[in-house]
């Protein structure tokens, strides 16, 4: 007999609805439709931290990709006050946690960790510290880890393909007999 998956129907609906991304802008356009292979498989097989950084690391690739040369990507945390942080690392810890290094606006060293379900990140363009040099594209090089990670690994299984029988969910766990 197959394992079936024991999910609420909240975890249910959310494992199946997270790998879609749908944006309209007000100047027309639309976000693309195709989202890089990470992005497509079930969430299930992540952890949340997980799940956010991929997340995260497409969210700026797409914002670093119209940015004008002469700017880099920074975030600012929202709902408070503790000013910009420009993106220089990014990372998790499962299962629950995401950390962003960088430097804050006057060139101190700066991390913030944050709880997945804290989550909301501001990303803004600064002009870079030093125009003479190339900008950093954070995203581009985060995404090209993950690319990697995914061809060492082998992380392309049949139980994470788009529509495969995988766990649904992040607390998706098999029906016990």
């Amino acid at each position: 007999m197959a394992d079936h998956i024991i999910a609420t129907a909240a975890e249910a609906l959310e494992a199946e609805a997270l790998p879609r991304l749908r944006e309209v802008h007000a100047d027309g356009a639309v976000a693309p439709e195709a989202l890089p292979p990470a992005l497509c498989r079930p969430a299930g097989s992540k952890s949340p931290a997980r799940w956010a950084y991929e997340r995260l690391i497409h969210y700026i690739q797409r914002f670093e990709a119209d940015l004008a040369p002469g700017d880099e990507v920074a975030m600012a945390m929202t709902g408070g006050h503790s000013g910009l942080l420009r993106i220089q690392g990014m990372g998790y810890f499962d299962p629950d946690i995401v950390t962003f290094f960088g430097t804050d606006a006057s060139g101190a060293k700066a991390q913030l960790i944050q709880h997945v379900s804290q989550l909301s990140v501001l990303l803004r363009a600064l002009p870079r510290p030093q125009p003479e040099e190339p900008p950093e594209r954070i995203g581009f090089r985060l995404a090209r880890e993950l690319e990697e990670e995914d061809q060492e690994t082998g992380e392309t299984r049949e139980d994470d393909a788009p529509g495969g029988t995988g766990p649904q969910g992040p607390d998706a766990a098999p029906e016990a007999s």
